[in-house]
């Protein structure tokens, strides 16, 4: 199962990269769980997915939470919170 992630501000800036195309493991299909399995990767992943550091995310341009489902083909972002001024 393919889906293709996006990385905004300082999630894009600590991996070096926008945006790719995964392949899912078995048994992540949730947005949390893809995030874990990103984490996982290590090095630069560990660092962007830390478990503390604040993370959101849109599954098909829309904000969803980490329960939310990821299904093939869909596209995710993740990026850090955002405030206006």
């Amino acid at each position: 199962m393919k889906v293709k992630v996006l990385y905004f501000a300082s999630v894009r800036e600590k991996l070096g990269k926008a945006v790719e195309e995964i392949e899912l493991p078995a048994g992540v299909s949730t947005v949390a769980a893809l995030r874990s399995h990103l984490r996982g990767r290590g090095g630069n992943y560990e660092n962007a997915f830390a478990e503390k550091s604040l993370l959101r995310a849109a599954v098909n341009q829309d904000m969803v939470q980490p329960s939310a489902a990821v299904k093939a083909g869909d596209e995710i972002a993740f990026f850090p919170p955002v405030t206006g001024g």
